[in-house]
């Protein structure tokens, strides 16, 4: 691959600028570290730093809280994190300590976070609205009611609490949810290790692998790129592929089956999310194609609605008409297309919607949304197409030849001002280019 991407220290300023515009001269912001999370004992799952903070810094240690507080004379942006401690860093690897986070992140100053307590009620006082993610944090929660209510104490001697209590994501989703111009490189670069990760788990397809062997192709990928799982990777074999966030990766994957990977790397920070689903021995059979094949049109007529100024629903309802029309053609829908459509009858194949958002998280935050009516794509928004067809293997309504097939074809999508541009398209996706491909494994 290329050379290591990152972000520049200025693209987190411009970022914090624009939140902090958004939010006025007369609030505070306060955005605390994801917490570390005990696996077993004392064992930890992998750190991951909380997305809104990464968006704003870049800062990936955990026992840290950033505090903007726009328009104060002695410097907007805060950071309280870990100081530099010999004997910690022997064992669990360099910190960056105050002064170090300054330097590295340009902020304007930083503090010891055990001086939070003594710190944050005086940035506090006089500032009218707080932004905050109440709920998210319980423990946090409670620690910032009681920073509040000190400052609430000393009303008779003058001091000006905050009366307004806001939640921090009405300003910064919506920021989020328009990649610039570092963070698309990001995620371009997440998707091309995602395409090699999926390449590999079809090269190493044959009757008899198992699920978590596939599995093991994908992730050895991702991480000899320098990237990690986004989440969870679900590799379903025959039946399981109907299980939609199937997880045990267990299964021993037969001839004749089909196998549905749902795997994406993240890429310092950012995800990819993508789906196939082929055939171990290299061969659909003719019901497979079929299927596959119909679940290829939705996900063209979905892609065929992604340009500005379109509807984000308009994918979803295209998917939805394509896939019904096909179910009843094929015979496993019955009836009137504008019937099925209206009662939902396509829901017992298809359950779920067409996309989302993606970003620094797999399900990315962003309104989808807006007064009531679905809001309209604009260049800079990424989201997955994903439609699927999942004939459960104890459906008793259809003909056996149907049961027990499960596929899903998912891509990442950018909005762009013609139109938009599919960052996972290099990729086997139909079934003549996915059999064209594992023919081609030698």
């Amino acid at each position: 691959m290329n050379k290591p991407l990152a972000i520049p220290a200025k693209t987190y300023a411009r970022r914090r600028r624009q939140l902090m515009r958004m939010a006025g001269d007369d609030a505070i912001l306060v955005l605390p570290a994801a917490p570390e999370r005990i696996r077993s004992r004392d064992t930890h799952y992998p750190y991951r730093q909380d997305s809104d903070l990464l968006y704003l810094t870049g800062f990936p240690e955990p026992e840290a809280v950033l505090v903007l507080v726009p328009g104060r004379r002695h410097g907007e942006t805060l950071l309280f994190c870990r100081e530099r401690d010999p004997e910690r860093e022997r064992w669990d690897g360099p910190r960056y300590g105050p002064e170090g986070a300054v330097e590295a992140f340009g902020l304007d100053d930083a503090y010891p976070i055990a001086d939070l307590d003594d710190i944050l009620p005086g940035l506090l006082e006089g500032r009218s609205r707080v932004y905050y993610h109440f709920g998210r944090d319980q423990e946090f929660d409670l620690k910032l009611i009681g920073w509040l209510n000190r400052v609430r104490a000393l009303v008779r001697q003058g001091a000006q609490p905050p009366h307004e209590f806001l939640e921090l994501g009405h300003l910064l989703d919506e920021l989020r949810l328009f990649k610039d111009r570092d963070e698309l490189k990001l995620m371009q670069r997440a998707a091309e290790i995602s395409v090699r990760a999926h390449q590999a788990a079809m090269r190493a397809a044959r009757a008899g692998v198992h699920e978590y062997e596939l599995q093991a192709e994908v992730e050895r990928v991702f991480r000899m790129h320098d990237a990690e799982p986004a989440y969870g990777s679900i590799v379903g074999a025959g039946a399981n592929a109907c299980v939609l966030h199937y997880r045990a990766n267990a299964a021993q994957a037969r001839d004749g089956e089909l196998v549905l990977i749902d795997a994406g790397a993240e890429y310092r920070g950012y995800a990819a999310d993508i789906t196939r689903t082929f055939p171990v021995n290299g061969r659909f059979s003719r019901e497979q194609r079929a299927l596959h094949d119909l679940v290829g049109a939705a996900q063209a007529a979905a892609l065929a609605q992604a340009r500005p100024g379109v509807p984000y629903e308009a994918g979803h309802r295209a998917a939805v008409e394509t896939l019904t029309e096909g179910l009843l053609r094929l015979g496993l829908l019955k009836g009137k297309l504008e019937k099925q459509l209206a009662d939902g009858g396509y829901k017992r194949f298809y359950p779920h919607k067409t996309g989302h958002w993606l970003g620094l998280d797999v399900h990315d935050v962003g309104e989808y949304r807006i007064d009531g009516e679905s809001r309209l794509l604009e260049p800079g928004m990424v989201f997955t197409i994903e439609p699927g067809l999942y004939v459960a293997p104890d459906d008793g309504t259809v003909d056996p030849k149907w049961r027990g097939i499960g596929i899903r074809t998912e891509d990442d999508v950018l909005i762009t001002r013609e139109g938009h541009r599919v960052l996972t398209a290099g990729l086997a996706r139909s079934a003549d280019e996915i059999e064209a491909f594992m023919a081609a494994r030698g």
